[in-house]
């Protein structure tokens, strides 16, 4: 199976988390309920899932990126898992399980919305693989290191992550929203991240705020720099008591499949490459819009050309704005 070496050099961003292969249906005519048949002639299998969007974005800006994840038997024979070969990511120390599938999502995105069925045995207890020496290894030749996937066993990631932090790799996260783990033992696992980001639904129901506004306040009390993604509305963040917000680009939806994970991978690479923080709420928005306007999380996703030019863009817009305030 064909997994690249480890090279020589040094990785701006490890990503560790989730690969899925997503097979996306959309342009429904109707939206799909129990019962009945919807047909569609607009298909798309994709990598799918935080980790293969947000690594993808974040390679095609300039980053020096590389993965860690599990995948099947059948992952050479996959195009989802040759794509992820072919945008040039280091795999060297991911998993290959000889007796399972890889990880498979069914997405029906209809409008603005979307539906998901998943199966991924192959994903559960991925946090073993923190224990493998490769895996360890890989991790300490980052800069910056990011978790795409849900976080569960506290015990498993705290020290982890603490790990890293001592040795001066700033770390992110972006779990979702599990309810199996309660505020406290999400606390005791995020704590040494530089970054969150959940979404305005996740942020509320991990603070149990009313809005986004207070959550956003509330974690700031968690992590150093907490990053709330609004969907159509853009992201904010809270850096040192003071609050950032930056729109979207006013780009049609056609699936917002990934569209969060992609806000990730171009935020990190700002980030990485020395960006305040409204150009990083920028390149988060950019990457996010771009990736809604197509099907499937990595389609749309730009290249520099292209993330300059709405960058500069956004920032004429921003300009704007400020002279006639």
């Amino acid at each position: 199976m064909a997994i690249k070496q480890a090279s020589t050099r040094n990785f701006d961003l490890v990503i560790f988390g989730e690969f899925f292969s997503d097979m996306v249906f959309y342009n429904l005519r109707a939206q799909p309920r129990f019962g009945e048949e919807v047909k569609t002639d607009s298909f798309l299998i994709a990598p799918g899932g935080g980790l293969a969007t947000a690594a993808i974005a974040a390679s095609r800006l300039g980053s020096a990126t590389g993965i860690l994840t599990r995948v099947g038997a059948d992952a050479p024979t996959l195009p989802t898992w040759n794509q992820i070969l072919g945008e040039g990511l280091d795999t060297s120390a991911c998993s290959i399980l000889r007796d399972q599938p890889t990880a498979l999502t069914v997405s029906i995105a209809y409008g603005s919305n979307r539906m998901m069925v998943t199966h991924e045995p192959i994903n559960h207890q991925l946090e073993e693989m923190l224990a493998q020496p490769p895996v360890q290894a890989k991790l300490q030749r980052a800069r910056h290191v990011h978790f795409a996937c849900a976080l569960r066993r506290p015990r498993a990631w705290a020290p982890v992550m603490r790990k890293l932090r001592e040795e001066g790799i700033t770390v992110s996260a972006d779990f979702g929203w599990n309810p199996e783990l309660s505020p406290t033992q999400l606390h005791s696992i995020v704590k040494d991240c530089q970054f969150i980001f959940p979404n305005e639904h996740e942020a509320k129901a991990i603070t149990g705020a009313s809005d986004a506004s207070r959550a956003l306040e509330r974690l700031q009390d968690w992590v150093r720099v907490p990053v709330i993604k609004l969907g159509k509305r853009g992201a904010m963040l809270m850096a040192g008591g003071k609050v950032y917000r930056q729109p979207t680009l006013p780009i049609p939806v056609v699936d917002a499949t990934g569209a969060g994970d992609a806000f990730d991978g171009g935020f990190l690479h700002a980030f990485l490459h020395g960006g305040d923080w409204d150009t990083c709420l920028r390149a988060g928005n950019i990457c996010s819009s771009l990736s809604a306007s197509q099907p499937g999380g990595s389609q749309g996703l730009p290249n520099p050309k292209e993330f300059r030019r709405h960058m500069a863009e956004l920032k004429a817009q921003a300009g704007r704005m400020q002279t006639r305030g």
